[in-house]
C-alpha cells in the first residue's frame, strides 16, 4: 500500500457537471439506442471502479451448495443464508442425501430463512429430481435447471454464472430497481429486462455487471433514500435527485465496510483502492 502523502495525494479528477433532475430526465428520453448502450458501458466501467470486490455473497463450495443456497435465498438476505448453511450443507452433502431427508428436521434448519416448510419441500424435490433426471449433478444447462423444483431463470442465472462460469444476468429485486433509475430499460418483467440489459452490455461482462450492480444497489441506491450526493455515477443518471444530493449527507446513507469514507472518496473522483487508503483519502478531504 502506498505510504500517506505520495501516490494518495494525486489531484482529484474534475467532476461532469450534473444538471438538475427534470433536465436529466429530459436528457434521457430523447436517447437513442447508440447513446443509452455508450452510457450503460460507461456507468459499468465506473462500477467496475467502484465495486472491485463485488461478487457473489451467498457462501458455497459446490454448484449443489450454491444452487440450495439461491433457492433459500429467497425472501431472506445473504447473511442470514449464510448463517444457516454451514450446518445445512454439513449434513446434506448430495442429492440423495436431500432427497431422503427427514421433512421435519430439515424444516427446524430452515426455518429462520422463513417459508421454510416451501423451501423443505424445493429442497427435497430437488434432490430427488437430481438424481432420477441427473445422476445427481446440477446441470450446466439453463433449460436443464428451469425444469427443477424452486429454480427459475434468475437462480438459474446465479448458478451458471458463479458455478460454471457461464455468463447470466440476474435480475433481482436490486438489479431491476437500479436498471429503471439509470434507464436503461423500462421492461419490467425479469426475463425482458435480462434481455434488455444484455443487449447493452457484453456477454462476457454479464455476471460480474449482476454482481456490481446489486452491490450499488445494497450499499448506495436503496429503494427508499439513495445516496445520490455520494454516489460517483451522478453525471449518467437520470435519477439524481431522488435522494439527498448533499455529500455529507448522504455518505451517512451509504452501508457496509468503511462505506462512508469510501463513497466520499469516490464521488469525488478519486482512485478506488483499498478500504485503508479510501479512509485515508476521505480524512484528507475533510481536513
Amino acid at each position: 500500500m502506498p505510504t500517506p502523502g505520495t501516490e494518495l495525494s494525486a489531484p482529484r479528477r474534475t467532476l461532469v457537471h450534473v444538471a438538475g433532475p427534470a433536465a436529466r430526465r429530459r436528457k434521457i428520453t430523447a436517447e437513442t439506442s447508440l447513446s443509452r448502450t455508450r452510457r450503460a458501458r460507461r456507468m459499468n466501467a465506473e462500477l467496475a471502479r467502484l465495486h472491485p470486490d463485488a461478487h457473489c455473497e451467498l457462501d458455497f463450495a459446490t454448484p449443489l451448495e450454491l444452487l440450495v443456497a439461491t433457492i433459500l435465498s429467497a425472501q431472506t438476505t445473504d447473511k442470514m443464508v449464510n448463517s444457516v448453511t454451514p450446518t445445512l450443507f454439513a449434513k446434506y452433502r448430495t442429492a440423495a442425501d436431500y432427497a431422503g431427508a427427514d421433512v421435519s428436521e430439515m424444516e427446524g434448519l430452515l426455518k429462520p430463512t422463513g417459508f421454510f416448510r416451501a423451501k423443505t419441500k424445493s429442497l427435497i424435490g430437488l434432490g430427488q429430481a437430481l438424481v432420477e433426471r441427473f445422476n445427481g449433478e446440477v446441470p450446466a444447462k439453463i433449460a436443464d435447471l428451469v425444469t427443477l423444483p424452486g429454480v427459475g431463470r434468475k437462480t438459474a442465472n446465479v448458478v451458471l454464472g458463479n458455478a460454471f462460469g457461464i455468463p447470466g444476468i440476474t435480475p433481482d429485486t436490486h438489479f431491476q430497481r437500479l436498471v429503471h433509475r439509470w434507464g436503461w430499460t423500462e421492461e419490467k418483467d425479469p426475463v425482458k429486462i435480462e434481455y434488455a440489459v444484455g443487449a447493452l452490455i457484453p456477454r462476457k461482462e454479464w455476471t460480474i455487471l449482476s454482481h456490481r450492480v446489486i452491490f450499488h444497489g445494497r450499499r448506495v441506491c436503496h429503494a427508499r433514500k439513495p445516496a445520490c450526493g455520494a454516489c460517483a455515477l451522478a453525471s449518467w443518471c437520470p435519477s439524481y435527485g431522488d435522494g439527498p444530493m448533499d455529500l455529507d449527507v448522504a455518505v451517512k446513507l451509504v452501508k457496509g465496510p468503511d462505506a462512508a469514507a469510501q463513497a466520499r472518496a469516490a464521488a469525488l473522483g478519486l482512485p478506488v483502492r483499498t478500504a485503508e487508503e479510501f479512509a485515508h483519502l476521505a480524512r484528507e478531504q475533510s481536513a
